[in-house]
């Protein structure tokens, strides 16, 4: 039996709500919908110059947020939080020959991404979902069990592992950082849930995605950075909504010029309308730029460690911005634009690329 509930789907946080009015009777026979809100939008910022350093010492009054071209009132938190991190590994038959080097992350991981005040929890996947390790802060305790991690079948349920994790990390104190790390193949067979309920999970538990992608030998640590066409027009001709300056990093974030954003905003109204084809290809992609993650890939021991290094970078660098929406009443996509005045050293700002709020079909 369905159930309709009301559910906000900002940026990883689950907010209640009131039902909305059921719609009029002649509607009934179209498209059922619901109307939800929110109280806080929260994301993850990080800020690069024109070496595609992190740029760290940037002041909370130096950050501005559109929210669908509205500045917020935000705050901006650049302390440490305490991390509550899921490692799920693909353990398959076709991945067998990769998995010995898997095997050796395990005193990577509480150092450079965990911290000392962290926990981690480990599971493995093929045709089963194995909790290996439920959460501990016993390095020995992780290094032990994913040495232990074998091949199976051929099946290899990502999905199922994704939406099992994100369970796991629902259930810690919202106090700490959920962060989920997939270790894998982008492609999923054989799962029972769709990606599109994964990732509406993922946003709901405010849980930050990242991958390291098995399937992907040649991407983000083992190439240079791809060199983006020059835009030929200054930033004053790029229109953009109103109250939002026309710079080089708002530009940017709204285009993709020499940011590859834009393109993303189109794919994930697509998500949230249900299209479910878009997924068959790398749904790994659109978890990670979905939460606002990162994707990286590794073909040796050496890359794999580099990019586990990545991700506890990451996870160091990046400021937090939260801000209680001006705009609940517009429905649909918010977009969020984030920029920082005041530096000359910024060249791009990534954020989490936004939020659907209601009306939304029914399942």
């Amino acid at each position: 039996m369905l159930r309709l509930l009301s559910l906000a789907l900002i940026s990883g946080f689950l907010i209640a709500q009131q039902p909305a009015a059921p719609p009029p009777a002649a509607a009934q026979d179209q498209q059922p919908t619901f109307t939800v809100g929110t109280d806080y939008v929260s994301t993850p910022v990080l800020v690069f110059d024109r070496n595609n350093n992190y740029v760290a010492g940037i002041r909370a009054d130096q950050f501005r947020l559109f929210d669908n071209g509205r500045e917020q009132n935000i705050q901006v938190d650049v302390t440490f939080t305490p991390i509550s991190l899921v490692i799920c590994v693909q353990a398959n038959s076709n991945v067998q020959g990769l998995l010995p080097q898997v095997k050796k992350i395990g005193n990577l991981i509480s150092p450079l991404v965990v911290g000392d005040q962290g926990e981690v929890a480990l599971i493995a996947y093929d045709h089963r979902i194995r909790v290996l390790q439920d959460f501990t802060s016993d390095a020995n305790l992780v290094t032990e069990q994913v040495k232990k991690i074998s091949p199976g079948s051929s099946s290899s349920r990502m999905v199922d592992a994704v939406v099992e994790g994100t369970r796991m990390l629902s259930t810690r104190p919202k106090s700490r950082r959920r962060i989920m790390l997939v270790i894998g193949e982008t492609r999923d067979i054989a799962s029972e849930n769709r990606a599109r309920e994964a990732l509406v999970n993922l946003q709901l538990s405010n849980v930050l995605f990242y991958a390291v992608d098995m399937s992907r030998f040649m991407t983000t640590l083992t190439a240079p950075p791809p060199v983006g066409r020059p835009d030929p027009l200054p930033p004053a001709m790029h229109p953009l909504p109103a109250g939002v300056p026309s710079t080089p990093t708002t530009v940017a974030q709204a285009y993709g010029t020499n940011g590859g954003r834009a393109e993303f905003i189109p794919l994930l109204l697509e998500i949230y309308r249900d299209a479910k084809a878009i997924f068959k290809s790398n749904p790994i992609e659109v978890f990670t730029r979905g939460t606002g993650g990162t994707e990286f890939g590794f073909h040796s021991q050496r890359t794999l460690e580099e990019a586990i290094s990545k991700v506890g970078e990451e996870l160091h660098s990046d400021y937090t911005i939260t801000y209680s929406p001006n705009n609940r009443g517009d429905m649909g996509f918010h977009e969020i634009v984030v920029d920082v005045t005041g530096r000359a050293d910024v060249k791009s700002v990534r954020a989490r690329p936004g939020y659907w709020l209601g009306p939304k079909a029914a399942q």
